[in-house]
């Protein structure tokens, strides 16, 4: 009989108080993340960023160029976990507490 895996909460949270221009990306998981990448979608320019490890409470921050306050956009986050397994999040780039 197949088990199925449990499962993972995403292990970051987002502060978006300084959005449209800056947005801080926190590890609030018990474990590091590996190999962490972000890619932007949406008006404006963020450069890719890439992150060899993120450990647990540590964060980093995501700064977006020309963005609108009335643009929206995602961040594609990946990131493996010490398993090597691979995840992928798309993190929502709306300020003022629209998005979850």
């Amino acid at each position: 009989m197949h088990h199925p895996t449990p499962a993972y909460a995403v292990p970051f949270t987002i502060d978006r108080s300084l959005a449209p221009r800056r947005y801080d990306l926190v590890n609030i998981g018990d474990e590091p993340v590996d190999g962490l990448t972000l890619t932007h979608l949406g008006n404006g320019y963020c450069p890719p960023l890439a992150v060899r490890r993120l450990e647990p409470g540590r964060g980093l921050s995501i700064a977006v160029f020309g963005a609108d306050p009335e643009d929206t956009g995602v961040v594609v986050v990946r990131w493996r976990r010490p398993d090597r397994s691979e995840y992928l999040w798309r993190m929502s780039l709306v300020g003022d507490g629209r998005a979850a």
